[in-house]
């Protein structure tokens, strides 16, 4: 499902969910029979979802060809990690100044669990880890619009976390970022904590970078 709450209807829930997992891939038609009789309701609820997944940048709709799962081609993607730096890094800070003691605890907890993942060789694992410690830091940032702002840029260049999460070596290099961010959390200083955050977004840019520039489909 989705990091935040929206008010839509279930089967909006649903279709997002499959899309964000990857069941329904970039490219995929989004045939409203199909998906009627798939999450058994009407057609116009079906179209309702496809309207509101339009607005979020998960699907493409275009008259006389229906939808389709959208593609975010390398270039959006780094502009949406662009973007991430400047609003996670403002939520990291935020962390540092608003976490109780608990919260500190459970982030440094996470990233004691990526370290498991990475070294038991789990990406899949370590990807769903992070997107926790993600989700956690929005929480405990208690900042409202920066939290469904990020939730909105992550969902939609999702197809490219989950590549980079296979990338050799690339899960050792995020784990320590998230542990500088977590370390910084958790001794409440908000520079260090906004300065790892946007190093690690810049890192991922990087990374997507160097795909544009080798000419690398998505």
């Amino acid at each position: 499902m989705a990091e935040t709450s929206h008010a839509a209807s279930p089967v909006a829930d649903q279709l997002r969910a499959d899309i964000l997992s990857g069941t329904l891939p970039p490219g995929e038609r989004l045939v409203e029979i199909g998906l009627s009789e798939r999450y058994d309701v009407g057609r116009a609820a079906i179209r309702a979802a496809l309207v509101e997944l339009q607005g979020e940048g998960l699907v493409e709709r275009e008259a006389n060809r229906g939808a389709t799962v959208r593609r975010v081609s390398l270039v959006e993607a780094i502009e949406i990690t662009e973007a991430r730096g400047v609003l996670e890094g403002l939520v990291a800070r935020l962390a540092a100044e608003r976490a109780t003691d608990d919260e500190r605890a459970e982030l440094v907890g996470i990233v004691a669990e990526m370290d498991a993942a990475v070294t038991a060789g789990d990406p899949t694992g370590y990807s769903e880890l992070n997107r926790v410690f993600h989700r956690r830091l929005r929480e405990v940032s208690r900042h409202q619009v920066a939290t469904v702002l990020v939730d909105n840029l992550r969902n939609r260049a999702v197809h490219h976390q989950f590549r980079l999460a296979v990338v050799t070596g690339r899960a050792e290099e995020s784990l320590e970022q998230h542990r500088a961010v977590a370390q910084a959390v958790a001794a409440g200083d908000p520079d260090a904590a906004e300065a790892a955050m946007r190093d690690h977004l810049d890192s991922v840019a990087g990374v997507l970078r160097h795909w544009n520039e080798l000419g690398v489909t998505v």
